[in-house]
């Protein structure tokens, strides 16, 4: 896929809140921002439709989705994906898969040198990635407790929810995902596929063993091991 966009920019982020936004001819015409993860599937058409209604664009005009591809928790994170593949699909626009940690990092006004994004990964965890004095990422996102992100400067949203990592929280950076920013960056940034950025499995598992079942004398069916 082109990193052209072939007209205005949608970006939408839910791997930390939701963010959306809309850019075209090299600025951000509107932005949207929700914090509460409880609200994704509630409020993320809604913003779309309200960034696009302030930006005095319509969906059939758009000429490039950016999807946040994450790290981020399983269940937010696949909704503003599946909203951006579904309206990719039914507006014939082309979706980019980004890294939801690249937005952040390309809108750090100046670099200190190498600093990490930070996100919430809960249990006592973080999503992070090293970046250079370019904004550029180096190596993979990972996972891991706050103590282990290397010892550089921090931003992100996960910073607040770190004690450990205050600081060295980078003064004026930013503490969530701009979905402005995203619109505007992302046809830019490296494209990393049609895959979330889970990094570690979901809560909730489909079973890869079978149960054993024995028929009692009655002819009922019961698990094996139980009365």
């Amino acid at each position: 896929m082109s990193d052209q966009a072939r007209g205005p920019v949608l970006g939408i982020d839910t791997s930390a809140g939701i963010a959306v936004g809309v850019a075209a001819g090299g600025r951000v015409l509107a932005r949207r921002w929700l914090g509460d993860s409880r609200l994704h599937v509630e409020r993320v058409t809604p913003l779309i439709a309200e960034a696009l209604a302030e930006a005095g664009i319509a969906a059939t005009g758009l000429g490039m989705i950016i999807a946040g591809m994450g790290p981020g928790p399983f269940t937010g994170l696949r909704v503003g994906i599946a909203s951006a593949q579904t309206l990719g699909t039914a507006l014939g626009v082309p979706v980019r898969g980004v890294c939801s940690l690249d937005a952040v990092a390309a809108a750090v006004a100046e670099p200190p040198g190498e600093f990490c994004v930070i996100s919430d990964a809960r249990r006592g965890e973080v999503y992070w990635a090293l970046y250079g004095a370019d904004r550029a990422r180096i190596g993979e996102p990972r996972v891991t407790p706050a103590q282990q992100v290397p010892d550089v400067a921090v931003t992100g949203p996960g910073v607040a929810l770190a004690p450990e990592l205050a600081g060295r929280a980078l003064a004026g950076g930013p503490e969530q995902t701009d979905g402005g920013v995203l619109a505007l960056v992302g046809p830019g940034l490296p494209e990393i596929g049609p895959e979330p950025l889970y990094l570690r499995h979901a809560d909730a598992n489909v079973p890869t063993s079978r149960k054993s079942t024995l028929v009692n004398r009655s002819g009922r069916v019961r698990l094996r091991g139980r009365p």
